[in-house]
């Protein structure tokens, strides 16, 4: 969750992105609010060879249906999602769908959900400097943490 988009929310995904990209593995991006930046992606050591990205003007159906197939196949090893309007109901079926394929989903959003099936949720927002994280829920024994990251 975070108050609005491009406050750093990929740079604690950056290390993943590179080393899954490296074992050839996929990551597809849904909808993201901005075009992927390729020289800071490969800066990043990401190889953008494994990348693939649905436009955020393709129609929901068409979005959920590419989220939960990469989800369940095992060549794909993340996807990145910036969708506010899924129902819990859906968030569940593609949680289902990454247990499957043993893949990695993040779903960013604009908003807090109550009642999300979501195993762990985060709090991301920019600072001067650097990104704040706190935890909103969290699988297992539960208490409230948050981290403060210095992202150059």
């Amino acid at each position: 969750v975070t108050p609005r988009w491009g406050v750093g929310e990929l740079q604690l995904l950056l290390p993943l992105m590179k080393e899954v990209t490296q074992q050839g593995r996929w990551i597809l991006w849904v909808a993201p609010p901005f075009i992927p930046y390729a020289p800071a992606l490969a800066e990043a050591g990401i190889d953008l060879n494994h990348i693939a990205v649905v436009q955020a003007d393709s129609s929901c159906k068409d979005a959920l249906w590419s989220i939960e197939k990469a989800l369940q196949s095992e060549a794909c090893a993340m996807v990145l999602a910036w969708m506010d309007w899924l129902p819990n109901g859906m968030v569940r079926r593609l949680q289902l769908a990454a247990e499957k394929g043993q893949t990695l989903g993040v779903l960013f959003r604009q908003r807090e959900v109550k009642n999300s099936p979501a195993p762990i949720r985060l709090h991301i927002d920019s600072r001067v400097d650097g990104i704040h994280v706190r935890t909103l829920k969290a699988r297992g024994a539960y208490r409230s943490h948050s981290a403060h990251l210095n992202v150059h």
